[in-house]
């Protein structure tokens, strides 16, 4: 079923976006034919951003990075991080922060001085507008609802178990408090995750590449999922073009970043149900 013009489905739901998109696109491209110079900043920075993550702030960095503090007079951090971690497990908790901290100064630090210092313009048409995002509640829901037979199907697999989650609980350790401090710093990563690739990227290069940077921004949230499970990383594929569709049509990441933590909550806490932690 296609529109008078033959081009796109009839159903307002999905017409709409690509429609009100790609007649944004074509106005923006009849009235500047110039270089496109914010959408090489946006891919550069993203470019930037997902290298120093890679290599600067993953967890196994911390003890080179305090050691580079230390020698270029900032020594004081290294001793108070010290004194915080006195067990290997509360080093392991500080190094995962240290990952969290550098996703949220890549994924949003950054991208946000680019939109407000360079581009000059509003954070909330990058994703973060608020009003009216429950309209479409409901097909969060039932994403959600879609995922969790296959999360738990999944849950039972050995891969499965030696990823998640991410801070290794001992046998004999108690959840609280180490596991409920990470979970509450890993989960505030995943609104960092909707900025950057719902947000930053989509609509950054929207007006240039319509419906199509969905798929721009596709590629790159798929590859950040690689040294993960393989469904995982295939599963990262049709939710980053579900997502993106919905950023697009919607505006707003929130729901996005809500379902995000609700995939991997229910991830963690079922790592740790089949190892036997929960009664």
């Amino acid at each position: 079923m296609t529109d008078t013009n033959g081009r796109w489905p009839r159903w307002t739901f999905f017409s709409e976006p690509f429609s009100r998109v790609e007649k944004e696109t074509r106005q923006r491209i009849l009235d500047d034919r110039a270089l496109d110079w914010k959408v090489m900043v946006v891919l550069l920075v993203t470019a930037v951003s997902l290298t120093l993550q890679h290599y600067v702030f993953q967890a196994r960095h911390l003890g080179p990075t305090l050691e580079l503090a230390e020698k270029v007079g900032a020594g004081s951090l290294t001793a108070a991080v010290g004194n915080l971690c006195r067990s290997p497990q509360d080093w392991h908790l500080a190094g995962l922060i240290f990952w969290i901290a550098g996703t949220l100064f890549t994924y949003v630090v950054i991208p946000t001085l680019v939109i407000k210092l360079l581009f000059r313009q509003r954070l909330r048409d990058y994703g973060l507008k608020v009003r009216g995002m429950f309209r479409t509640g409901w097909v969060y829901l039932l994403m959600f609802a879609f995922m969790v037979p296959f999360i738990a199907a999944f849950s039972t697999t050995g891969s499965f178990q030696a990823m998640y989650p991410f801070y290794r609980v001992l046998d004999n350790e108690q959840l609280w408090p180490r596991f409920w401090i990470w979970e509450a710093f890993y989960l505030t990563q995943f609104f960092a995750l909707e900025f950057f690739f719902r947000g930053f990227i989509l609509h950054g290069t929207r007006h240039r590449f319509g419906f199509y940077a969905i798929f721009v921004m596709m590629v790159p949230y798929c590859m950040i999922h690689y040294g993960k499970p393989m469904p995982e990383t295939f599963g990262a594929i049709g939710a980053g073009i579900i997502l993106g569709f919905m950023s697009l049509k919607t505006r707003s990441i929130w729901l996005g970043a809500a379902i995000h933590v609700g995939v991997a909550l229910s991830m963690d806490l079922l790592a740790l149900w089949h190892r036997g932690m929960f009664p």
